[in-house]
């Protein structure tokens, strides 16, 4: 009787999902209606609610009531994508990379400041610890958007901001938000 070696296991590793596929990702689910008008909107506070998304992503369905806005935060070590499904929304960011750790405040220079206006249909992706603050300026109009982050969120760093001072205020780790 003869005895075969075993073969080695394969294993199928999945890549994870890249900045642009997270961007198809939420166009895609930006442009179900059914699932859009599904969300339920409150007058004082966002709502939300979480997706599957692709490749183990994390995703999220906002709703922005008028004059609502996240604050100055960036997502750490995942990378993700947004889009503007209903409304329309406007992002502010940095176009500088902060050291991830070992600091309280830092003092902006003048030309890192960025602003979009991201109307219904218009999204962006971003990289690793993308600063920005994300709003809803419209005094009447709900605005609804799609999110998707990978990995998922490990944690979310708070910041304020007064004039060209950042200052880290707060993290928050998934608990805080699930």
């Amino acid at each position: 009787m003869s005895v075969s070696p075993a073969l080695p296991a394969v294993s199928a590793t999945v890549a994870p999902p890249t900045q642009a596929e997270l961007l198809d990702f939420v166009r895609r689910t930006a442009a179900d209606t059914e699932l859009i008008d599904s969300l339920p909107l409150d007058p004082e506070g966002r709502t939300w609610v979480r997706l599957e998304g692709p490749g183990g992503s994390e995703a999220w369905l906002i709703g922005w009531p008028p004059g609502t806005g996240t604050g100055w935060h960036d997502h750490a070590e995942s990378v993700g994508a947004f889009i503007t499904a209903a409304g329309e929304l406007r992002e502010n960011s940095l176009a500088a990379r902060l050291p991830a750790d070992g600091w309280k405040t830092l003092e902006l220079s003048d030309d890192v400041d960025r602003e979009r206006r991201l109307p219904a249909g218009k999204g962006r992706s971003f990289g690793q610890h993308h600063v920005h603050e994300v709003l809803n300026e419209s005094t009447e109009v709900h605005a609804i958007s799609v999110h998707a982050y990978y990995p998922p969120l490990p944690q979310i760093r708070r910041y304020s901001r007064t004039g060209p001072i950042l200052r880290l205020e707060h993290v928050e780790r998934p608990e805080d938000w699930q």
